[in-house]
């Protein structure tokens, strides 16, 4: 395996692989999607496999006929959970960028999946409203998002995460060192 270094904390896989989840969770627009297309470079930069898993684009595919209640997230969550699962059992990397508001729900994944990385990508909220990305933020405002994570809808930050990211004042690039000094 080119680049990769075996060690205690992440032993690798058989087949030369490293079999780990690294679970991106923060409010919309905290920086998940890009900190997690960034690990993707720096995971085959290293000739590990890996895929990233956003939850917005999921939801297109594998989840497009459920909504944002609590059930439905949760749904979408065991969804997410079960691929990681499939990613992990063949070697790859699963890297998940995913509000996941809730800690029961975080949890959940974490029971699941044997080698879990909880990241709380952690943004003020008023960092994720001047950068809106995706517009959700105005959208909630003018009442054509009535759940919005953080705004109508709760978030539950992580308790005891391995890694937090305070992507209000660290770049992409920062957190993604950070996250692969980890091991």
């Amino acid at each position: 395996m080119t680049g990769a270094v075996e060690n205690k904390v992440f032993p690798s896989h058989p087949n030369g692989n490293f079999s780990y989840t690294f679970w991106l969770t923060g409010l919309p627009g905290s920086g998940k999607t890009t900190i997690g297309s960034s690990l993707v470079k720096e995971f085959e930069s290293r000739d590990i496999k890996c895929e990233l898993l956003d939850g917005d684009e999921l939801r297109k595919i594998i989840s497009s006929e459920l909504g944002f209640s609590k059930n439905d997230r949760d749904i979408h969550l065991r969804r997410v959970t079960y691929l990681c699962q499939l990613l992990n059992r063949n070697g790859i990397v699963a890297i998940v960028a995913l509000i996941s508001p809730y800690r029961e729900s975080r949890q959940y994944a974490r029971s699941k999946i044997k080698n879990f990385v909880e990241i709380w990508v952690n943004c003020p909220l008023n960092v994720c409203i001047q950068r809106d990305p995706k517009g959700l933020y105005k959208k909630a405002t003018d009442g054509k998002i009535n759940a919005l994570t953080g705004v109508q809808d709760p978030y539950e930050h992580p308790v005891n995460p391995e890694i937090i990211l305070n992507t209000d004042n660290e770049t992409a690039n920062i957190c993604t060192n950070r996250i692969m000094t980890y091991f």
